[in-house]
């Protein structure tokens, strides 16, 4: 079956998604998802919202949701040795050389991602997997490439792993005119504003065959030469993102479409609101007809002119909603404050005595509630992605082979990031608790020291090597310190002792051996 057909047939599953994402697309940013069209000859006037409360919340969730999974100043993973496979037989000396070695491959890593407009393309993502809740990134040579919901379909078995991947894209045929015979190539077509069509659907099929991905290109159901590819299933370069799973379906759902009802809600009251405004704010006079003033005589009439009638017989219409309208804005009001905490933007209390303790405890609130999505997100994307980027770097030799059996890499971001810094709030408050009971002075007598300094660096993700003393080295310090403390007193008793004339008889007189008085001589 060629990859048109499988795409065609594929389709009709993804149906029902597409066309949520496209609705949950116009509240919040039409340009995402464009409906069923797969492609179009030319530009088509979206439709502008009403409100811009949906926009904000999917961009500040994007975004908060790439700087957990790919932080700019820290490492999103480490890499550590697997103690079960090696012993206890390494030395203290060799595992901290191996460890300076891994943080410098960590280090390599991260140059190439800031390098690179990986984050850029991740973020892009992220935002269409909190419209649309799916996404396809591609790994590719020149880069990451993210294919939207209505540019790809995908198969799932059973434990939701991916059996089958179709991508369909609208290329140009110069560009393809190389590998394509150009019998295969179809003629230009007049489109709609009567110009000629110089774009060709190429499909991309990737499917699984046992431990591997296979894929290659068609175009028109032939086959685009030099687009074969292969990977194994650790390093698929086609991860398919999805924000929330459920059983037996092959795509997600997004996080606007949890709160549909209220961005519906919100985007017919503002509707309704920025419409009767316009109405309200519109001026029209009235003119009784048995008036002596005519119309054109009040038009006419300039600022602070003087013109002949009663005030009985004109009027100025007044709509009289003004408590209808204070409904609708209060209501308005409620659900801006039911989306924003849905998409985590951090709304503090407007007070004088707003602490700053009270906003970290908001903000930490907010984002607890992305405990279960960063735990997708790390297993379907920061894996495969970190596997992919070490792979890439030791082939081209920018670090060295890995050994899979004794070195194993572990993310320390996304999910792990946000129980490092409950595990950093729970020993801070006990310590403050402890303080506060028994006396600072408990601290230092019941508490080690050094095992909190670990455990903090390790809640902040900072890397203790050579950063920390031991405490060991501290105790030699401390005893090198009081043995010359101690070299320097008596030294110094010596020298006071020399010099104190206390203990000297000849220049103590009363040290002196006393001579019995001898009777005058006669």
């Amino acid at each position: 079956m060629n990859a048109r057909t499988r795409y065609d047939y594929l389709a009709s599953d993804r149906s029902q998604f597409l066309e949520e994402a496209r609705q949950a697309s116009e509240l919040t940013l039409p340009y995402l998802i464009r409906g069923h069209e797969e492609h179009m000859t030319g530009m088509k006037q979206l439709k502008t919202p009403y409100q811009s409360v949906g926009a904000k919340g999917c961009v500040t969730l994007a975004s908060k949701l790439m700087l957990a999974l790919l932080p700019v100043q820290t490492s999103f993973f480490k890499l550590q040795l697997d103690e079960s496979q090696l012993g206890e037989n390494m030395a203290p000396e060799m595992k901290s050389e191996l460890d300076l070695s891994f943080a410098k491959v960590e280090r390599i890593i991260l140059e190439s991602i800031s390098a690179s407009d990986d984050r850029v393309s991740v973020h892009q993502a992220l935002l269409h997997l909190v419209v649309a809740g799916n996404a396809l990134v591609f790994m590719g040579k020149q880069g990451l490439k993210v294919y939207p919901l209505n540019r790809y379909v995908v198969d799932r078995d059973g434990n939701g792993q991916v059996i089958e991947i179709v991508t369909k894209e609208r290329i140009s045929k110069d560009l393809i005119e190389t590998q394509v015979p150009k019998e295969v190539l179809e003629p230009n077509r007049v489109d709609d504003d009567g110009g000629y069509d110089d774009d060709v659907d190429v499909y991309t099929h990737v499917r699984r065959d046992n431990n591997r991905f296979v894929w290659h290109q068609e175009v028109n159901d032939k086959l685009v030469k030099g687009s074969q590819g292969k990977a194994p299933t650790d390093l698929n370069p086609w991860i398919p993102l999805r924000f929330n799973t459920v059983d037996g379906e092959a795509y997600g759902r997004g996080r606007v479409g949890q709160f549909i009802g209220d961005l519906k809600s919100l985007e017919g009251l503002s509707q309704a609101l920025v419409e009767g405004s316009a109405a309200a704010a519109k001026v029209v006079f009235t003119v009784s007809p048995s008036s002596t003033t005519k119309p054109s005589t009040l038009a006419a009439a300039g600022n602070g002119a003087i013109i002949q009638g009663r005030p009985d017989d004109i009027g100025v219409i007044q709509v009289g909603k003004t408590a209808d309208f204070r409904t609708a804005y209060e209501m308005v009001g409620t659900l801006s404050q039911r989306i924003n905490d849905a998409f985590l933007v951090l709304n503090i209390r407007q007070s004088e005595r707003t602490t700053a303790e009270e906003v970290r405890m908001t903000q930490m609130e907010l984002e607890q509630q992305l405990g279960g999505l960063f735990s997708l997100l790390t297993v379907d994307f920061l894996v495969p992605y970190l596997n992919k980027k070490l792979s890439d770097a030791q082939r081209k030799g920018e670090i060295p082979k890995i050994p899979k059996d004794i070195v194993k890499p572990t993310i320390v971001a996304g999910i792990n990031a946000l129980g490092r810094g409950q595990d950093r709030e729970s020993l801070a408050q006990f310590l403050t608790i402890l303080a506060q009971t028994l006396g600072p002075e408990s601290i230092a007598n019941f508490i080690n020291t050094d095992e909190v300094i670990k455990r903090l660096a390790a809640a902040q993700g900072i890397d203790v090597l050579n950063l920390v003393r031991s405490m060991q080295d501290v105790q030699q310090e401390q005893a090198a310190a009081q043995q010359q403390q101690m070299m320097m007193q008596q030294q110094q008793l010596s020298v006071d002792a020399m010099k104190t004339p206390m203990m000297d008889p000849s220049k103590n007189p009363e040290l002196a051996p006393q001579q019995e008085e001898q009777p005058p001589l006669q």
